[in-house]
């Protein structure tokens, strides 16, 4: 093992100016977008929140007078000629020293105890939630010997990646209690009784994300509808696109009477970035999402995620270790962290057959 030294890097006007230390996590933010993540991923890979992220790109674009990062709706992000330039002249100045450096690191005398046992990884293709998000990025502190890879896509998408054996876990949410219309059936055909069962992992709360005061006083989707505001979307394959589409039939509301119902964000925190940042009046998302941004929330949905796994893997270690976290009083702590998030039954296994019934 060594000691390797790192490098700060200063925004500095000329040679005698002191300069301002550049925040480490923009470089690295930069980095993930540049390798075709989206914002949503590249603050998962980066292991913060989307709204820290959000923040970092807008304090550098006041800073600078210019974007780094360019979202567009549809087509995620992509660096700006100023953002590709950053990095630039981050890796010239890096070629320069990677000559230098290898020579200032020192070697350390690492006992046996010092060396990390085995990480067991899991591939999981899941909706996208922002504590499951969170915990793939806290794994190091909570639970040393898992790691989550994880792609979050649409419910039935990641449902049919575990089908097809691309994914050990797939991450997908139901509603539960009260439900509004919608269809198993949509779900379980990508499962199978025999081999497959479900994990519990948290229970949440959906419904409409609004700006903070609620100023156009909405208390229903038929408000949104009636009052034309502008809406923000989740995309179509989506298990809350599902729900958003469940409760306007409920409501008997056309699609086409939502002004925006076309306008789709593909994670919770891009809905309620957009809603923040006044390029929609109201979205649909979770609570948690809308706390983290400072918005208000009116709840209309309590449903339940689980994690799609093979019974042969139940034994396998990854498997072992994600549910004995998903039993313990950390994760516990760490889920009540989030605003409409519950840890109640999570590490509980079912039959698939629950989908029918909860």
């Amino acid at each position: 093992m060594k000691l390797v030294p790192v490098i700060d890097w200063k925004l500095a006007r000329d040679a005698g100016d002191a300069g301002r230390v550049l925040d480490a996590r923009l470089l690295r933010l930069l980095d993930a977008v540049a390798n075709g993540k989206s914002l949503a991923a590249a603050v998962v890979e980066c292991a913060i929140s989307y709204r820290a992220g959000w923040g970092l790109l807008r304090e550098y674009e006041a800073l600078l007078g210019a974007p780094l990062v360019q979202l567009e709706r549809g087509r995620g992000a992509s660096l700006t000629a100023l953002g590709v330039a950053f990095l630039q002249a981050k890796r010239t100045a890096e070629r320069r020293l990677e000559t230098v450096l290898p020579g200032l690191a020192v070697e350390l005398s690492a006992s046996p105890t010092m060396r990390p046992g085995s990480v067991h990884s899991l591939r999981v293709a899941a909706s996208h939630d922002l504590v499951l998000a969170s915990l793939a990025a806290n794994l190091p502190q909570l639970e040393p010997r898992l790691e989550l890879q994880i792609d979050f896509q649409g419910s039935l998408r990641a449902l049919e990646a575990f089908a097809d054996g691309e994914a050990d876990l797939a991450g997908f949410h139901v509603p539960s209690g009260r439900k509004p219309r919608w269809n198993p059936a949509e779900f379980r055909r990508f499962l199978n009784a025999r081999n497959h069962r479900l994990i519990r992992f948290i229970e949440r709360e959906q419904g409409l994300i609004l700006p903070r005061g609620n100023p156009a006083r909405v208390r229903s989707l038929r408000d949104v509808a009636m009052r034309g505001l502008r809406f923000v979307n989740r995309q179509r394959g989506s298990g809350t696109r599902l729900l958003v589409d469940g409760l306007l039939a409920d409501s008997g509301i056309a699609t086409a009477a939502i002004t925006g119902y076309g306008h789709e964000e593909f994670t919770h925190a891009a809905v309620a970035a957009t809603v923040a940042s006044g390029g929609a009046d109201v979205g649909f998302g979770l609570r948690a999402a809308a706390h983290e941004f400072g918005s208000d929330f009116l709840s209309l949905v309590r449903e339940q995620y689980f994690l799609a796994v093979r019974v042969r893997d139940l034994q396998q270690n990854g498997v072992e270790a994600l549910l004995q976290l998903l039993c313990s009083a950390p994760f516990a702590q760490h889920v009540r962290n989030f605003a409409g998030c519950s840890p109640a039954d999570a590490g509980v296994v079912e039959d698939v057959g629950v989908l029918g019934r909860d």
